[in-house]
């Protein structure tokens, strides 16, 4: 059934091809006849419009151009030299835009009319066409010959016809005389005939056909009928394999990646008792350097990264499945594999390495297998307790040594660094990692790894200085190509870095270590050196690029280590503050942009430590004496570096790093108050217990007095973080008042006690100061701040007073505790009428002397929150004189406002 689909496909194909390869004859003779009186007469033949656009591809209109730009060049009669290049332009025209022969003869007059949608369709139809009489008949052809062969087989011993050997030889036979076929057809000068038929290379079909047949024939001939051993299967499977790519170089990539499939299934094909690696590797050495000059001859990228990846999917194979793994087998083919890279596949690629950083992407592929071999010999149990470490270390150093010896093998330089982070920080997907730091030692699946034996310990400083020095002469090499130089130097960074992080937690004291202190300090001097190297090679000196800012983080991430080994929780909070200062001051000397950031890094890590501890040095040693404590030095003496930090960056630099120094000196000013108000307030204990309503008290006029400050700062020294930092503060206030102090923790709610004075009690600390503050602050921002922001602040005040005059009275009536619970008395219910409308009345004359509308939108409020009360509670709830005396006093009240506005209103209007 198959074959006759096969056959029945063929004849449709071929019918097609004829058929249209007559239409295009015809279309041809008319285009000469065209051509001819052209050439024996002045005026040029109109074509018809089909022809026309089946000849160059265009709208029918396009004619009229091309016969006057041939007059305007000819005006006196045809001349030859001039017309006649215009027919094999539009010929070569046409047979770029239509992709086969096929375009119709004639059209009728209606479908000429739409010309483009017409050429649209036609094209589409052509494409089909193309598709169909050249790739897919090839296809399909090359396909059946190669079955062909194999149903030939089959035929013979189902029939029983020949014997194997025979049936064997006709294929062996069949498939020589299909690549012969090939190569035949190849030189007696097969060229494509039509564009976007190049997939369908006759000869490169046939040859594929003819090395699939080989292929099987020999492995038929060995593991079916065994009529050959494995060493000649092997060797004669490599030897077609390496032939069928050696042929690519005339038949093109597709035949090539035929072969070397096949070259790399060919160990999985053939089957040995005693398999020897050497056997293995040595054949795919072979393999790949033969494919490694013909990609490099045809610059084919894609066959060269397979070609690398077979060969690193062997290896890998050969080290997790074997008992016994070859060390020097896995070596060998490693160092072929570097040496292939370096010196055959990048050996004319890695002088032309340009400056704008250009990578050979088929360089990943090496460097991810080679560098995982490396990976397995350094943890790999088996081969770290042989000792075996040290060679993966080497592997490491050999990649190093490729990507410098060629600077598009980049990629290399990843991967070594990628895996020496992975083996020091112990982290090797997909196994799962489990660590033990008590006895310094870490593990892959539970099995121990000799992660803290003194070899590891010697590797890793070998290790680190390799990429130290490896990436900083590397940096300053290539320090005019930005992509290339910061990665060598990132990698110059985070690799030692991360192996002190690893040494120092496998070996050193975690408490405190001042040897591990001591290099880290060494690191600090050496990253930041390197970087003044590295910035005097740049082009223009000195200009701070990224592999600098890569050299200057590192230096302070060392140094940022060297303080957490050498001091206690709280020094170190201390003088990682006190750090900032010295790459702001560095300012002075150069413009790196890293040193204002390194800066805002240094607060990040302050943040953190005080995040992760706020006592500074532990609840345990934190004294309990009010302010001066580890509380004092912790937040302030960082909040005076950073305001000296944004002072030096204000004139040198002046960038968005001054800024965030600058919001950093006000956070951690707030914070220092805050954390001693706190620690005075309970006791010495951070921490623990609720916040209580004077607590909260004075977070609240903390922050309306930073508000005020951030103002007076910014009119002195403008800046935008000063400017919305001043007014954050005041929203900060304004949400602590009303959540905390009128809800909360409002005592008329919680019953808390409001103390046994007279005035200065609980009420004043937390109500009447607040709505001085408040008041204050929203006329010190008038004119300084946007409208609503003063407006908001003048609100709150004026309810503040009116909580604390409120509140005042019931503390008069009830004592230090007010809850809500304990009820109303008629005199306490008539005094609170009274003094709200005298609130009222107080509110709207300092409305009119301020000239300030919240203000009296405020009193006339209250005046009408008073004037509900009386009308619905008091006349209810009072009696006697007291109701009486309620309603006497709101009708003067409200009479005496509207002859203040009427007089108010008359002088105005006398004015005007």
């Amino acid at each position: 059934m198959f074959e006759s689909l096969i056959g029945l496909v063929a004849i449709i194909a071929l019918f097609v091809i004829i058929s249209r390869l007559q239409s295009r004859l015809g279309l041809v003779e008319r285009e000469l006849g065209a051509l001819r009186g052209l050439v024996l007469s002045s005026v040029p033949p109109v074509a018809k419009p089909s022809e026309q656009m089946a000849l160059d591809g265009q709208p029918t209109v396009a004619t009229p151009t091309i016969v006057a730009g041939a007059d305007a060049a000819s005006p006196g009669g045809s001349d030859p030299a001039v017309v006649r290049p215009s027919a094999p332009e539009e010929e070569g025209q046409a047979g770029e835009v239509v992709p086969g022969p096929w375009t119709p003869g004639e059209a009728t007059p209606k479908a000429a009319e739409p010309a483009e949608p017409a050429a649209a369709k036609a094209g589409r139809q052509s494409d089909v066409e193309t598709a169909l009489g050249t790739r897919w008949a090839v296809w399909v052809g090359g396909i059946a010959l190669a079955l062909g062969g194999l149903f030939l087989v089959r035929y013979t011993i189902e029939a029983g016809i020949f014997g194997p050997g025979v049936r064997l030889t006709m294929a062996a036979i069949l498939g020589l005389i299909l690549v012969a076929g090939g190569e035949f057809i190849r030189r007696t000068g097969f060229k494509v005939p039509v564009q976007g038929a190049a997939g369908a290379y006759i000869p490169a079909i046939l040859t594929a056909a003819g090395a699939f047949i080989l292929f099987g024939t020999v492995y038929a001939a060995h593991g079916v009928y065994g009529f050959i051993g494995p060493a000649l299967a092997f060797t004669l499977l490599g030897v077609i394999g390496v032939a069928t790519i050696a042929a690519a170089l005339v038949h093109g990539q597709a035949l090539a990646g035929i072969g070397l499939v096949g070259a790399m299934v060919t160990p999985m094909l053939i089957a040995s008792r005693a398999p020897n690696p050497w056997a293995l590797f040595g054949y795919l050495a072979i393999v790949l350097a033969a494919t490694a000059v013909i990609a490099r001859m045809r610059d084919w990228k894609l066959l060269m990264a397979a070609a690398f990846a077979g060969t690193g999917i062997w290896t890998i194979l050969y080290l997790t499945d074997a008992p016994g793994a070859n060390l020097s087998a896995i070596l060998f083919i490693d160092a072929v594999t570097l040496a292939v890279l370096a010196l055959v596949w990048l050996g004319r690629r890695g002088d032309k390495a340009g400056s704008a950083g250009d990578v050979d992407w088929p360089s990943m592929v090496p460097g991810l297998f080679v560098a995982f071999s490396a990976l397995g010999l350094s943890v790999d149990p088996a081969f770290a307790a042989a000792g075996d470490a040290l060679t993966g270390a080497v592997v490491l150093a050999a990649m190093l040594a490729v990507a410098l010896y060629r600077p598009l093998a980049l990629p290399l330089l990843y991967a070594a660094g990628l895996v020496t982070v992975l083996i020091y920080l112990g982290i090797i997907p997909p196994t799962t990692m489990v660590s033990d730091f008590s006895s310094a030692a870490l593990g892959v699946d539970g099995v121990p790894v000799a992660a803290s034996s003194a070899l590891t310990l010697r590797i890793g400083i070998a290790l680190g200085l390799v990429f130290i020095g490896a990436g900083f002469w590397a940096a300053r090499r290539f320090a005019t190509a930005r992509t290339r130089a910061a990665s060598w130097a990132a990698w110059g960074v985070i690799a030692p870095l991360v192996i002190l992080l690893a040494l120092w937690s496998a070996f050193g004291n975690l408490d405190r270590d001042f040897v591990y202190a001591a290099v880290a300090a060494l690191l600090v001097v050496a990253f930041a050196a390197g970087g003044e190297w590295i910035a005097r090679a740049e082009q223009p000196p000195l200009k701070g690029g990224l592999a600098v800012s890569f050299a200057l983080c590192g230096a302070a991430i060392a140094g940022l280590l060297m303080l957490h080994m050498a001091f206690n929780s709280g020094w170190t909070t201390i003088l990682l503050g006190a750090a900032a200062i010295v790459p702001a001051l560095a300012t002075r000397w150069r413009s790196y942009p890293a040193l204002g950031w390194i800066s805002v890094g240094a607060v990040i890590a302050v943040l953190a430590r005080v995040a992760f501890d706020p006592t500074i040095v532990g609840a345990e040693f934190l004294s309990t004496t009010p302010v001066f404590n580890w509380l004092l030095p912790g937040y302030g003496v960082p909040a005076l570096a950073f305001g000296v930090c944004a002072w030096q960056l204000a004139r040198t630099t002046n960038g968005r790093p001054r800024l965030a120094m600058e919001a950093a000196t006000a956070l951690f000013a707030l914070l220092t108050v805050a954390m001693l108000v706190r620690h005075a307030m309970h006791g010495g204990v951070i921490g623990t217990g609720a916040t209580t309503l004077a607590e909260q008290a004075i977070y609240t006029l903390i922050a309306l007095g930073a508000g005020a400050i951030l103002i007076a700062i910014d009119l002195r020294s403008p800046s935008s973080v000063l400017r919305q930092g001043s007014m954050a503060a005041g929203v900060i206030s304004v949400a602590f008042i009303v959540i905390q102090h009128f809800l909360a923790l409002n005592p008329l709610f919680t019953d808390e006690s409001t103390g046994s004075i007279s005035v200065f009690n609980l009420l004043f600390l937390a109500y009447l100061l607040p709505a001085v503050a408040a008041g204050g602050l929203a006329l010190y921002s008038r004119g300084k701040r946007p409208r609503w922001y003063s407006a908001m602040l003048a609100l709150v005040a004026a309810l503040l007073a009116f909580a604390y005059a409120t509140l005042s009275v019931r503390r008069l009536f009830k004592g230090e505790f007010i809850g809500l619970w304990s009820g109303l008395g008629q005199l306490e219910t008539y005094t609170y009428s009274a003094l709200w409308l005298v609130i009222g009345v107080a509110l709207l004359t300092a409305g009119v002397w301020m000239k300030s509308q919240v203000l009296r939108v405020a009193s006339a409020a209250l005046i009408a929150v008073a004037v509900m009360k009386v009308f619905l509670f008091d006349m209810s709830e009072l009696e006697g004189v007291l109701r009486a005396l309620s309603f006497i006093g709101l009708g003067a009240v409200l009479i005496g406002i509207g002859l203040f506005y009427q007089r108010l209103l008359t002088r105005a209007a006398k004015e005007s």
